[in-house]
């Protein structure tokens, strides 16, 4: 669908949207998530969904609708009746995924931004094998063999395959991207000793650590994460303002009604501000973001910047 269209059908809903949210919610909601069943983003939206449906009084049907990095369900939200009772939960690949390649909507454009939920940090992680423990001996390893090492990622575009890229723009280094069909082969593989390293999601990642099975030299974050307090960040390994995670927020589309999202921006607020669920969230990886949706607007368009540039000098492609 043609990015006018769609905003042209956001802005007609758009004049009756005071009418439609009075009163809201009227009825029960949808969540889409954007992601397949059993990943993250599945996992946060229905640890959410009970006390999201008791605090607005309807009941919140979590519906999947992976593929394409998080874009078929992107461009699902975008086309989505604004009068809020219907939305959906996006990681950071909204954005690079439209980046990348050519999607049926802009990032910035064809959504309102709801809250921004929780980050997670990628966590710089090698195999055992590797005669490296910090950021500088992996520098100096990779500038002595030159093409030779192979960091692994879910995929094209993904916030770990992103954080791999930074990391060789900043570092001036040849190294090869090898994606997978999904963290969780990447992960198999580098366990394995087939590739190198990996700048892993946090709440995937965090058990092959624990367990020795990899070692993790720094996180990706700007400040160190809480579950691992020993493990260095980049910036502070050399790399000054190095800072990039993997975030996970909720979207409506344009033109969404502004009492609707007032509203559910606050019960989500509630939520993750409760210290029962975020100690859930850090459980899984997660540190809880929070805010109001202008500030989550905000920095969508600051990492539209960020993973934009990351994109054109690392001339990334689609597949």
């Amino acid at each position: 669908m043609e990015r006018r269209s769609l905003m042209g059908a956001g802005l007609a809903t758009l004049l009756a949207a005071p009418a439609l949210a009075q009163g809201f919610p009227m009825r029960p909601l949808r969540l889409l998530v954007t992601w397949p069943p059993g990943g993250t983003t599945d996992i946060l939206a229905r640890q959410l969904q009970p006390r999201l449906a008791a605090l607005l009084g309807q009941p919140v049907v979590v519906e999947n609708r992976g593929g394409a990095s998080g874009a078929i369900g992107a461009a699902e939200i975008a086309r989505m009746n604004p009068d809020g009772h219907a939305f959906g939960m996006v990681t950071s690949t909204v954005i690079s995924a439209a980046l990348i390649a050519r999607q049926p909507y802009d990032p910035l454009r064809d959504f309102a931004p709801i809250v921004h939920l929780a980050d997670v940090a990628n966590i710089l992680v090698v195999h055992p094998s590797l005669p490296v423990h910090s950021v500088a001996e992996l520098v100096a390893l990779a500038r002595a063999r030159p093409g030779t090492l192979t960091f692994g990622s879910p995929g094209i575009g993904s916030a770990v395959h992103i954080s791999g890229e930074m990391f060789k723009l900043a570092a001036g280094l040849d190294m090869v991207h090898a994606p997978y069909r999904g963290g969780g082969p990447a992960l198999a593989d580098l366990a394995a000793g087939h590739i190198q390293l990996m700048f892993g999601n946090a709440s995937s990642t965090l058990p092959f650590v624990r367990s020795g099975a990899l070692r993790a030299i720094a996180v990706t974050s700007a400040r160190r994460a809480v579950y691992l307090p020993d493990v260095p960040t980049v910036a502070e390994s050399g790399f000054p303002g190095f800072d990039i995670v993997e975030w996970y927020g909720c979207l409506g589309p344009a033109g969404m009604a502004p009492a609707a999202v007032q509203r559910l921006n606050a019960a989500f607020n509630t939520i993750i501000t409760d210290a029962e669920e975020r100690a859930r969230l850090l459980d899984m990886g997660a540190e809880v973001a929070g805010g109001s949706a202008e500030a989550f607007g905000a920095f969508m368009r600051a990492e539209v910047d960020k993973i934009g540039r990351v994109v054109r000098e690392a001339r990334i492609r689609g597949e």
